[in-house]
């Protein structure tokens, strides 16, 4: 096959996939709706469907070949037992076989769900017409009336409308029992009637059938034969053997599941209908897995701020002993451009301070209300003539909110060129903070941290999991940490000291011929684990809000790629081991997650990007007082392709193509978060300050000029706008 019909293919089975994937999300939220409930609906190479009352998991057959109007009788009917069976273990004390009371629970649940729905009753008339048509219980060359009352009722209620059923008088008393039922023990008391009288129908039936079969031997000519001695012994040994089998049978009994324990008595057409509707289960693709989010131990992912300082001290003090020549000036270079920064920020950090407290004081005033008080206001006196509006008024505020950021870093090696330029603005947005006393916290994401962890006390801990594995749970490997560079928390010396060793290690990445001191263990470059990091703040914005008493959480993003894929728990059989080996697997466009707390369930993309989409949505949906900022860092070439993921090939993608080219920077709100910032790398790196040098030209002062000014713009519209929604 050649490389254009494989891609053919490809694409051919991707939308149909993809076609699938939607229809079966319409009728998961069709379950739930019917439901009235956060039903979990799973979608599955299945045969029958199934619901668990505990976990309240509903679990359907991939019915890709059925109709819409099949499709929506099938779910309606699941959903009614859903909601109308109970969980109730039947057969400890009514000896019934499963299908009768099938037959009468289909009965009643679904005479619960029209009345509770009155559209539904088109739907299960379409559905089973439909079921008719084709013959799904198999009785076209079947004369119905003869089959036994079991039949004959499970015929009546689904399709009755389509084929004509006789009924004898004895047998419309238990028809009119079956419509009647309104409790589930209605049914296992009609269920055992009916049974019974099945019974009693073979029963007499086959004596009918005996009676013939010895009129006819008895009508026979011929002289009866007479056995030989030892024939007779082999019959005595023939008889003995079959009483033994039968003894073994029923001691055997017990351990048989329920449909092996009435096994002489078959209710046909139920039997028919559930073979055909496996015929309507497609085997095409791969099977859905449901993946659920792990909930982690916030001690076992998060390194203390306290640790990571204190492993930098060690650190670099055991190294200026080994280099005594060297230790006074060891941090000459990265201090003093840190200072520099520092100072030259204050202008960009008091912009920001004003831009907020403009918005807010905007806001408050936009929210105020104003009333009249009971005193007289005498600067009105004079007008008692012609206006009776003369007491003093009073207007109040509506109170601000409580704000509070969590900042999220990218410690990955690709950050290496632009990590203390992304730095710097951090550190601008932190300075912001403590101006306006915002509380904040700021984590790096990394998989390089130590496994082997000292805590404050001394002590050695290996780490393992931060979350109990099981089946279906998203895996959240023991490598991956956040490392909690910088709190609020802290007074303001130990902040100021923070942030320069932050700095140097910084300026390690871009400027290693100037610093010549080692990075502390755990704080060197690594992997991505965006999306791990967007697992953990499941964790953290709760703890974060209750520890400062938050009203409005602000979480920023600041990152310049995608996040590593995922994977999820799962059990499989190894022919070498007895029991199940739980191992993991990579999560691919047929995996959903699902969140039990919102109801909700999310389809994940093959592309990386969308898979932390997804994650940004579950957050969106189960923190709706938080907004979810990010910040991407670009090259100049990635731009383009960043823009079209989120906006295609229309006008939106032209529009932004026009800012991105004049200002370096734009905005992107169709992404996870509520507003994606997309910036420069190069313009990131560029200083505001005009500062041409002693000699230089027109020219270079011109060109240093427009630098400056267009790096000033670009700044100031993407602080704005950052300022704007935490306003």
């Amino acid at each position: 096959m050649t490389s254009q019909k494989w891609g053919v293919l490809f694409y051919d089975t991707f939308i149909r996939n993809k076609a699938m994937t939607v229809s079966h999300e319409i009728k998961s939220q069709l379950a739930k709706l019917l439901a009235t409930e956060d039903l979990v609906v799973e979608h599955k190479f299945v045969e029958t469907a199934c619901f668990n009352v505990h976990t309240r998991v509903l679990t359907l057959p991939m019915w890709e070949k059925a109709s819409n109007d099949v499709l929506n009788m099938l779910v309606g009917h699941e959903v009614g037992h859903a909601l109308y069976t109970p969980d109730k273990n039947w057969l400890v004390t009514h000896k019934i076989p499963p299908q009768f009371v099938n037959i009468v629970e289909d009965v009643r649940i679904e005479k619960m769900m029209k009345r509770r729905y009155a559209g539904i009753h088109k739907t299960f008339y379409r559905g089973y017409q439909e079921l008719a048509d084709q013959d799904f219980f198999c009785i076209e060359n079947e004369n119905v009336n003869t089959m036994n009352l079991a039949d004959k009722a499970n015929l009546y209620f689904k399709i009755g409308s389509f084929v004509d059923i006789d009924f004898a008088n004895d047998e419309k008393v238990l028809i009119q029992k079956i419509s009647e039922t309104e409790t589930f023990d209605d049914v296992l008391n009609v269920a055992e009637q009916l049974y019974n009288f099945c019974k009693e129908q073979q029963e007499s039936k086959t004596k009918t059938d005996d009676l013939q079969t010895q009129n006819n031997q008895s009508g026979e000519g011929g002289e009866d034969e007479q056995m030989t001695h030892e024939e007779m012994l082999d019959e005595a040994d023939r008889r003995e053997m079959e009483n033994e089998d039968q003894e073994a049978k029923e001691s055997e009994n017990s351990s048989d599941t329920p449909e092996e324990q009435f096994d002489d008595l078959d209710v046909k057409t139920m039997g028919n209908l559930e073979e055909s509707l496996k015929d309507l289960i497609g085997h095409s693709g791969n099977e859905n897995n449901y993946v659920e989010l792990p909930e982690l131990n916030l001690q076992d992912v998060i390194v203390s701020n306290s640790v990571i300082h204190q492993s930098c001290d060690d650190t670099w003090n055991e190294w200026a002993e080994i280099n005594e020549s060297t230790k006074d000036h060891i941090f000459e270079y990265p201090d003093s451009e840190y200072q520099k920064f520092k100072k030259s920020s204050q202008k960009e950090v008091n912009y920001l301070v004003k831009e907020f407290e403009c918005k807010k004081a905007a806001d408050s005033y936009a929210r105020a209300t104003t009333a009249r008080t009971g005193v007289l206001d005498c600067s009105k006196l004079h007008t008692y003539k012609y206006n009776e509006d003369l007491f003093k008024k009073v207007t109040t505020l509506a109170d601000g909110k409580n704000h509070g950021l969590v900042f999220v870093l990218d410690w990955s090696g690709s950050m290496c060129d632009v990590m203390l330029d992304t730095i710097k603005q951090l550190y601008n947005l932190m300075w912001f903070c403590k101006k306006v006393s915002i509380p904040f916290e700021v984590y790096a994401f990394t998989n390089d941290y130590p496994h082997v962890r000292t805590d404050e006390n001394g002590k050695v801990t290996v780490r393992d999991l931060a979350y109990q594995k099981r089946e279906g749970l998203v895996y959240v490997g023991e490598w991956f940490s956040m490392m909690n560079l910088f709190t609020s928390k802290v007074d303001a010396k130990t902040l100021e000291y923070q942030m320069k060793n932050i700095f140097r290690i910084a300026s390690t990445f871009r400027y290693h011929w100037h610093c010549q001191y080692p990075t502390p263990p755990g704080l060197g470059l690594s992997g991505t684990p965006l999306n791990e990091a967007m697992i953990s703040l499941h964790q953290i914005i709760p703890q974060f809000k209750n520890e400062h008493k938050l009203q409005k959480v602000q979480c920023v993003v600041l990152s310049d790629g995608e996040g590593a894929p995922l994977k999820f728990h799962r059990q499989f059989d190894r022919r070498w081991e007895d029991e199940p080996f739980l191992g993991t697997n990579c999560i691919g466009c047929n995996s959903f997650l699902r969140d039990r707390k919102t109801g909700h369930t999310y389809s994940f993309d093959c592309e990386w990007h969308e898979m932390t989409d997804v994650l940004l949505h579950n957050l969106r949906d189960r923190f709706a007082d938080v907004n979810f900022i990010g910040v991407r860092v670009l090259e100049p070439r990635d731009a383009n392709s960043f823009i079209r993921r989120y906006t295609g090939w229309g006008k939106d993608f032209e529009k932004l193509q026009k800012v991105w080219k004049k200002q370096k920077a734009f905005s992107i709100h169709q992404s996870g978060y509520h507003t994606y910032f997309g910036i420069s790398a190069n313009a990131l790196s560029q200083s505001t300050e005009f500062s041409p040098g002693e000699d230089a030209t027109k020219s270079q002062i011109k060109t240093a000029f427009v630098k400056s000014l267009r790096t000033k713009k670009m700044n100031k519209k993407v602080l704005g706008e950052f300022i704007e929604l935490i306003a």
